[in-house]
C-alpha cells in the first residue's frame, strides 16, 4: 500500500498541477511568459501533464488492487477494461457509436491509430474499477446481492463522473478543450447517446471482470482500505467540477453531485 499512496500522491499533485495550468497560468500569460524557466514548465505542462495524472491515477489503482483484490482480478479486470474501452473509442471515433460523432485533441498524449489517446482506456480502467469497489461497498451497506447491486452501483458511479466529465473537457468556452463534438445534443451540446454509450461500456467490462472473477471479493479488506479508492473518485470528480465551474456550467455540477 505504501507504493500505492505514494502513486496516489502524484495523481492527486498532478491533478492540482493541471488545475493550475488550465485556471490559472493559460488565462493569464503575462504572470509567467517574461520568465525562461516559468515557460518551460508552462511548456511541459500543455505537453503532459493531461495524460500524466491518468497515468499516475492509473498506477495508483492497479497497485492498489493488486494489494486488496489479489494479482488475478487486478489484472483480469484491467485487461478487460482497457481492451473493451479502447475497441469502443476506436469504434466511437470511427463510426459515431457508441457515444456519438467526437474527436480528440493532442492534449491526452499519443493516440493510437491516430484516433484515441493512450491514456483513455487507463482512465477507464482506474475510475472504472473504483466505482466498482464503491459499488461494492455500497451494495454491502444496502444489504443487496453483491453482484447485481454493485454492477448497478457501480456504473452510476461512473456515469455520474461522466455528467460533468464530459461537459468540461469539451466546452468552447474552455481555452483548451480534450476532445470536441462533431453533433450537438441536449446535454450541454453533446447527446444523450454518449451517455448511454458510457454506462453500458461500463457495465459491459464490469460484469465480465466479475463473471471471469468467478467469486465475490472480501468485502472488508475493501472497507479496511475504502479511503482510499472514495479519494481517487472524488478527487477526479472534484477536478471536472472546477473544469465545469470555471466555464461556468453549474448545473452539471450539481447533477453529478446528487447522483
Amino acid at each position: 500500500m505504501k507504493l500505492a499512496s505514494l502513486l496516489l500522491a502524484g495523481h492527486l499533485a498532478a491533478l492540482v498541477f493541471g488545475l493550475a495550468g488550465l485556471l490559472i497560468a493559460l488565462p493569464n500569460p503575462q504572470w509567467w511568459s517574461g520568465d525562461r524557466n516559468a515557460v518551460r514548465v508552462f511548456e511541459f505542462g500543455m505537453q503532459y501533464a493531461g495524460a500524466a495524472h491518468i497515468v499516475l491515477g492509473a498506477a495508483a489503482v492497479f497497485i492498489y488492487g493488486w494489494a486488496v483484490l489479489g494479482a488475478r482480478r487486478t489484472i483480469i479486470f484491467f485487461l478487460v477494461s482497457t481492451v473493451l474501452s479502447l475497441s469502443s473509442e476506436l469504434i466511437g471515433t470511427g463510426t459515431g457509436w457508441p457515444f456519438g460523432n467526437y474527436e480528440y485533441t493532442a492534449f491526452l498524449g499519443y493516440k493510437i491509430l491516430d484516433r484515441v489517446p493512450f491514456s483513455i482506456p487507463l482512465s477507464w480502467f482506474s475510475m472504472g474499477l473504483v466505482s466498482y469497489l464503491l459499488g461494492i461497498l455500497l451494495a454491502a451497506r444496502l444489504g443487496g446481492r453483491q453482484t447485481f447491486w454493485s454492477l448497478e452501483l457501480g456504473v452510476w458511479l461512473l456515469t455520474a463522473w461522466d455528467l460533468v466529465l464530459d461537459p468540461a473537457m469539451a466546452d468552447p468556452s474552455l481555452r483548451v478543450q480534450f476532445w470536441t463534438w462533431h453533433e450537438s445534443g441536449p446535454y450541454f451540446g453533446m447527446p444523450i447517446q454518449n451517455l448511454v454509450g458510457w454506462s453500458l461500456t461500463g457495465l459491459v467490462y464490469m460484469g465480465i471482470s466479475r463473471l471471469l472473477w468467478g467469486s465475490d471479493i472480501d468485502v472488508g479488506r475493501v472497507t479496511a482500505t475504502a479511503w482510499f479508492p472514495f479519494t481517487v473518485y472524488v478527487a477526479n470528480v472534484g477536478f471536472a467540477m472546477a473544469l465545469s465551474l470555471s466555464a461556468g456550467l453549474w448545473p452539471p455540477v450539481v447533477l453529478a453531485a446528487l447522483a
